[in-house]
């Protein structure tokens, strides 16, 4: 999935615009700012969007006429919302996109560990300061990347981790028990004035679950019976997995009440936008063609309707990033031990790098042992399918024609893409096949030429018209 800024985990935020110089409250009212809620911020900033024209959420491939719309309306009606869906379907992404939406640069109390706005001070001790400075009320400023936070919901979560407890350090320094200043406030009242994200809710304990009621309804928060209240402005996304409300865990009724809305993600529906996904996802060491991108989508899309696989799991879209990056650390293995300098990923570079990836797949209980043999039975299924998408209408004679006279070719892994070009020879046709491979002629290399011929060598097998062996580890083919 290049990835966006990751806010969690940033310091120093990615931005192009320094922030404002304004520092005082009355500097900021002169300048005519006016006070929003972050729903209220989302909302403009996504009709600006949506009325220019500009993606709402970039990067979301294969889902923007689906998953997409019904999140731009939740946002839209100012509803906290659950994102519902297998694994690797893209929803931290999504959440994490959000904070696009955000103002680039917005308006704290200095010095508030609520991120609190200086119009609006929710929390005692600003409040004491709001009214003791006055229009000097000192002002800094918060990057949008600093304004989300998230929580990976584990059964160990505590109250105290998402809500607060008392700080004995606190209590320790002289204030009394009752005192609110004595208050540790968790990850969700320090997420305000921002987006929460919660990944698996369903694993959260049940009465851990207990505890988020007020703040999705009332919109504040209790700690242990503290008479305090903190009108928190935030909003809360939450993503879950579909088996998780039978398996593992639920997520209890009145808190599934208590969000606006329940989006249902899904995994991309064609073999264009799996392919779109890996190129903008995989950090590929090595060059890897476009009909072998091709190939691994299908594969990915053959195992998830495969009856093999259990589709309850899912086939994550980790899988085909994860195998476009294995191919091509396998053509960067090859370059350094033969010495090929632009080393490129070949067909044969995908069979053994798929015994690597067994982990991200959960088998049915029948197909136990047969796991190899499911994978390659796919692989051709996957290879076959695109070979004939990309070669309709192409003339492959003349690459049959030079096994006419029993012609042998030897390629492998470790076989470099010079030595495989050498045992063909001269091709009539060859322009078109690298064309219907994706291959620009202009910038081509030995060994992109190398990759297309061994991607019609294993489809001339796969539609019978070559035989195929292995001996030693390495692949022969002949007529």
């Amino acid at each position: 999935m290049t990835s966006p800024a990751e806010p969690t985990g940033s310091t120093t935020p990615v931005t192009d615009t320094p922030p404002p110089t304004i520092t005082t409250v009355a500097e900021l009212r002169a300048s005519g700012h006016r006070y929003r809620t972050v729903k209220q911020e989302l909302r403009e900033n996504l009709v600006r969007r949506l009325r220019s024209g500009e993606p709402s959420m970039p990067g979301m491939v294969g889902l923007q006429d689906t998953v997409i719309p019904e999140v731009e309306r939740a946002v839209l009606a100012g509803h906290d919302f659950v994102l519902l869906g297998e694994r690797g379907q893209g929803k931290t992404r999504l959440m994490r996109t959000l904070v696009g939406l955000l103002d680039e640069w917005t308006p704290v109390i200095d010095g508030s560990e609520l991120n609190e706005h200086p119009f609006h001070p929710i929390s005692v001790g600003s409040r004491a300061r709001s009214a003791e400075l006055g229009d000097e009320l000192p002002v800094g400023w918060l990057h949008r990347d600093h304004r989300y936070a998230e929580k990976l919901a584990t059964p160990d979560t505590s109250v105290g981790d998402l809500i607060g407890d008392v700080d004995p350090t606190k209590i320790a320094e002289g204030r009394h028990l009752g005192d609110p200043e004595t208050v540790h406030y968790g990850l969700l009242p320090r997420g305000n004035r921002g987006i929460f994200g919660i990944n698996e809710l369903p694993d959260l304990a049940e009465r851990i679950q207990v505890g988020l009621f007020n703040v999705l309804e009332e919109r504040d928060i209790q700690i242990r019976g503290y008479a305090l209240r903190l009108p928190l402005d935030l909003l809360v996304v939450a993503s879950a997995n579909p088996e998780d409300y039978t398996n593992r865990g639920r997520i209890i009724t009145p808190l599934k009440d208590r969000f606006g809305a329940e989006i249902r993600t899904h995994y991309p529906t064609d073999t264009d936008a799996d392919v779109d996904l890996v190129r903008q996802e995989a950090q590929l060491v090595a060059v890897v063609p476009e009909h072998l991108l091709r190939v691994i989508a299908r594969l990915t899309h053959e195992l998830r309707g495969s009856t093999s696989i259990d589709q309850r799991s899912g086939v994550s879209a980790r899988f085909s990033i994860a195998a476009s990056e294995a191919v091509a650390a396998a053509a960067l293995r090859r370059g350094a031990l033969v010495g090929e300098d632009d080393p490129v990923a070949r067909i044969g570079d995908l069979a053994p790098a798929l015994t690597t990836l067994r982990g991200k797949l959960e088998f049915e209980m029948g197909e136990e042992g047969r796991e190899d043999e499911v994978l390659e039975h796919l692989l051709r299924m996957a290879t076959a399918g695109v070979f004939r998408e990309l070669t309709r209408g192409v003339d492959l004679s003349g690459l049959t024609e030079r096994f006419a006279d029993d012609l042998i070719v030897e390629t492998g892994t470790l076989v470099p893409g010079r030595q495989l070009l050498d045992q063909i020879g001269t091709v009539r046709g060859l322009s078109a096949l690298l064309d219907a491979a994706g291959i620009n002629e202009d910038s081509v290399t030995p060994g992109q030429v190398a990759a297309a011929v061994e991607f019609a060598l294993e489809g001339l097998y796969l539609s019978r018209r070559l035989s195929k062996e292995s001996a030693g580890g390495n692949t022969i083919y002949g007529s």
